[in-house]
């Protein structure tokens, strides 16, 4: 029987701490894990809580991220509740098993740390493993501080485990922005954070001996494109399910999340799309705005995957202008957020179409200032004003010497 850790009523913890106290909280059977900056001491907390007897379960240290993501395959294939985090690089070199892992419908919880990737490298954060695997068939939520972060990985366990899901789930948070920043954090207890979590429910367990399996077989064209299409099918369905559990989490916290979230929308002409903690930044300097007479509001969403194209679309309609924030280098074309925008509003019926400007910013960790979302806002004033872009399509933002702008 594992001991209760006795909380308070509000803690002051970081993202990493966040994440690893709901995975205590949620006694996942197996973590195999490999330490790498700056989710280490996700796992890190997690194995001083299996030393200390905080979790009666397993924590598996292994030779690599690839090596990670397979142990917890074989653990999730076996019939246990299972998770583990990383970031940029390792993330990388988990890449080929994360799509095994999708294609088994395995619902394991991964906490994203997001970090750059090289070359050149670099520790600090932008989403360039966020986008990395937006398309390996994982349920992808995003947090913006440390608060989302504990209580997107509590959601996270219910809905990958949900039987009409049973997919995996990645909770995504910024890189030491919110990763190392400690803030105040409002827990569940211990048991009612069990509670709403649930016991884990066993399906198509490979050592469920009176009902064998098969994991990780081979298709060709016969029946590969149909498995795709489920997995597809399944991820464009969890949306309800995601809702549903939102839901029900409110209704146990208080605490409120929707599919999209919008500030100052309602009456908007200039709008920011951003994910992470820009969002709260541009909310920031989206108030400071109003007061200087342009209506202005910011848009984010909490579901990369699946993409609510919908929603989205619905949010940024009556826009006149709109930047699309993309802390990922696009590499020879527009940024995902870009794209993504782009594409909802040309299928929502009665959109305004909307001038639609990308800015990269905040590559490996570069600041993002009040001035430089002030400046935003300004070049999207004069958007809307003229009808059409007044500068390049997509531009570099804070970006050292010379602005780099394409068209």
């Amino acid at each position: 029987m594992a001991l209760k850790m006795e909380l308070q009523k509000t803690e002051v913890w970081d993202g990493n701490m966040a994440a690893s106290q709901a995975l205590r909280q949620a006694q996942v059977d197996v973590v195999a894990a490999y330490p790498i900056t700056p989710s280490t001491p996700i796992v890190q907390n997690y194995g001083s809580f299996v030393a200390d007897g905080y979790i009666d379960g397993e924590f598996v240290m292994v030779e690599s991220e690839h090596a990670a993501m397979s142990g917890c395959v074989g653990a999730a294939a076996a019939g246990g509740r299972v998770a583990t985090a990383t970031s940029s690089q390792g993330f990388a070199l988990m890449i080929e098993v994360l799509y095994q892992t999708s294609g088994m419908r395995l619902p394991i919880l991964l906490n994203v740390v997001n970090r750059a990737l090289a070359s050149p490298l670099n520790i600090l954060g932008d989403h360039s493993d966020m986008y990395l695997g937006r398309d390996s068939g994982w349920i992808s939520l995003c947090a913006y501080n440390p608060q989302e972060v504990y209580d997107f990985n509590l959601m996270g366990f219910k809905i990958a485990e949900d039987l009409r899901v049973r997919l995996p789930v990645m909770v995504n948070q910024d890189g030491f922005i919110c990763s190392h920043t400690a803030q105040n954090v409002m827990p569940l207890s211990d048991d009612d954070a069990y509670k709403f979590i649930g016991d884990y429910k066993k399906h198509n367990a490979m050592l469920d001996f009176d009902r064998p399996v098969t994991y990780g077989s081979q298709t060709e064209e016969d029946w590969h494109f149909e498995h795709k299409a489920q997995l597809h099918n399944a991820i464009m369905d969890s949306k309800v399910v995601i809702e549903e559990i939102f839901n029900e989490f409110e209704k146990f916290t208080g605490r409120k999340y929707n599919i999209v979230e919008k500030y100052d929308v309602e009456d908007a002409d200039l709008i920011i799309v951003a994910l992470g903690t820009t969002v709260e930044s541009a909310r920031v300097a989206s108030a400071k705005m109003r007061k200087n007479g342009l209506k202005t509001g910011v848009v984010s969403f909490r579901t990369l995957r699946p993409f609510p194209y919908k929603e989205l679309g619905e949010a940024l309609k009556n826009a006149k202008a709109i930047a699309a924030l993309d802390r990922s280098l696009p590499a020879g074309t527009m940024g995902m957020l870009f794209n993504e925008i782009a594409g909802c509003l040309y299928q929502v019926k009665d959109s305004k179409h909307p001038v639609i400007s990308n800015y990269i910013y905040g590559l490996g960790g570069r600041d993002l200032t009040q001035q430089l979302l002030e400046r935003v806002y300004n070049e999207l004033d004069k958007n809307a004003k003229a009808g059409k872009l007044t500068h390049p399509a997509q531009q570099f933002l804070g970006l050292r010497g010379k602005d780099m702008g394409f068209n």
